[in-house]
């Protein structure tokens, strides 16, 4: 039996709304994104993460500390409900990895982190990862890194690698 997919994303009421369009125009810009659907997407997700807390309000307090303690843990800046429903799309394009391999400075701009995702260069925790909207952990962001494999263009001979043993780099001129 088949399973049944998921709606992922919402679309705007109006599609064609011209401050709707500059608004997701600009995030596409500032975090590298390839299309409006990924601004939906975002937005869809905190959605429904708004929703479980608006659910959680009448709970008791276990629950609501539960919960405000697993959106903490994948990155948001929450210590209490109030915090969760106050959640923007902006806070989840900060936690994708795409904006995490920027903000630690591993890759320069967000398009060129985009490229090394795409391209397997990224693993996480000895893991590659190729998805740019791979929503990060804290656990998670501490073990990002790059597997950056430069292949060799020249077989070395014997006397080469013993003329590159003897010489020294070239140390730098301090003033």
């Amino acid at each position: 039996m088949p399973i049944r997919k998921h709606k992922k994303y919402n679309k705007p009421r109006k599609l064609y709304d011209v401050a709707i369009i500059k608004e997701e125009q600009g995030l596409i810009k500032r975090y590298g994104l390839k299309t409006r659907r990924e601004v939906w997407k975002a937005d869809f997700a905190i959605s429904k993460i708004r929703s479980i807390a608006k659910t959680l309000i009448t709970a008791d307090e276990k629950e609501k500390q539960d919960f405000v303690e697993r959106q903490a843990k994948k990155g948001f800046k929450v210590e209490n409900i109030a915090d969760v429903l106050g959640l923007n799309k902006e806070d989840l394009l900060k936690r994708r990895l795409q904006s995490v391999l920027v903000t630690k400075k591993l890759s320069p701009t967000y398009k060129h982190s985009r490229q090394l995702i795409a391209h397997k260069h990224v693993t996480i925790n000895g893991k590659i990862i190729d998805s740019p909207a791979h929503l990060t952990t804290i656990e998670e962001e501490m073990n990002v890194g790059l597997n950056i494999v430069v292949p060799v263009k020249k077989i070395i001979s014997d006397e080469e690698k013993e003329l590159l043993a003897v010489m020294k780099p070239k140390e730098e001129v301090s003033e």
